[in-house]
């Protein structure tokens, strides 16, 4: 061999050596567009786990409903195809997990302070084994902060008021429950017919935090804001474990690291944003906000509610704990 082909051979080997390993491109869902907090809860998920993972792992994020609903980001993920990580709200998990919703369940936080400690204390461990069993899903981080109130075509501010409301609530039994138990009219329907179903009179209301009030402009058919503070969300980011088994236990790492870090974000952004969004509708002539005078009356109603379900789910457990953790007052 002459000198010119072994450095030939040398610099091929040195180029095959140097070449880097082929990177694994995860495909991700969310409702809303670039200025939404889900989608910003995202984008910190996929930027700490690409610098983690050195670039092996790359993403691509498809924005304002482009693969569906959220309903079909998680059956995509538990059925291992199509979308590898998305953010979900608990209640679009119920047709798997029959815990996971307890998550979503009204009334369950005190307060802001209240559902931030029980996230940090892990006291909603057991529910993500669940889902994880159930629907072979993981949430590797937990967004969300938004304060749910009502949304109607008329002012609300008191028991009388909201008796026989007819409204739209989310999938899972337990809204239903809960609103009936606090003596509201509730029906499931679709996120994406919400809009018309108010604007056509199916429904004379709605229940949503203020990021969703805002994207979906639901002020434009239900105006009127009853702050009932019914629930402080819980919105987990979800990923597909059929996906997460391929991955190598470097980028495994990489994902759960980068799942909290995107969930704390996603959590500190709402939290902070959703008085201010409100506010700021408010004053631009959006929509009007309303107290509702008898909150305590909901909790009254709502409490045995939330036990009776919890124990028929056998997660009874899970619900006291929630409610034993202590955090400091405002």
């Amino acid at each position: 061999m002459n000198r010119f082909t072994t450095v030939a051979c040398a610099c091929a080997l040195g180029a095959f050596m140097a070449a880097p390993a082929v990177a694994t491109e995860l495909v991700g869902a969310v409702q809303f567009n670039e200025d939404h907090a889900f989608t910003k809860a995202l984008r910190k998920f996929e930027e700490v786990a690409s610098e983690c993972s050195g670039g092996s792992l790359t993403f691509e994020l498809h924005l304002n409903s482009e693969l569906g609903l959220e309903k079909d980001y998680f059956e995509n993920m538990s059925q291992g195809i199509a979308i590898d990580y998305a953010v979900v709200s608990p209640s679009h998990m119920s047709t798997f997990s029959q815990k996971a919703p307890l998550m979503d369940m009204p009334f369950l936080f005190r307060d802001i302070n209240h559902w931030n400690a029980a996230i940090d204390a892990g006291a909603l461990d057991p529910l993500a084994e669940d889902v994880l069993q159930q629907a072979d899903v993981l949430l590797i981080g937990y967004a969300g902060g938004g304060t749910r109130n009502l949304i109607v075509n008329r002012p609300i501010t008191n028991m009388e008021e909201l008796k026989d409301l007819p409204m739209r609530v989310m999938g899972a039994p337990i809204q239903t429950r809960i609103f009936e138990a606090v003596q509201a009219a509730p029906s499931v329907i679709a996120y994406s017919e919400v809009y018309n179903a108010i604007q056509t009179g199916v429904i004379d209301a709605a229940e949503n935090e203020a990021a969703g009030l805002e994207q979906m402009k639901f002020y434009e058919v239900g105006p009127h804001i009853a702050k009932t503070q019914h629930a402080i969300t819980v919105r987990p980011i979800a990923f597909s474990n059929a996906t997460f088994e391929r991955l190598t236990p470097e980028e495994q790492e990489c994902v759960l690291k980068a799942g909290k870090e995107g969930g704390k974000l996603g959590r500190e952004i709402e939290s902070t944003q959703d008085a201010e969004k409100l506010a700021k509708m408010e004053a631009d002539g959006l929509l009007t906000t309303h107290e509702f005078t008898e909150r305590d009356k909901l909790l009254e109603l709502a409490e045995p509610v939330q036990r009776a379900y919890a124990e028929e789910l056998g997660a009874l457990d899970v619900l006291e704990k929630i409610q034993a953790v202590e955090a400091p007052s405002n």
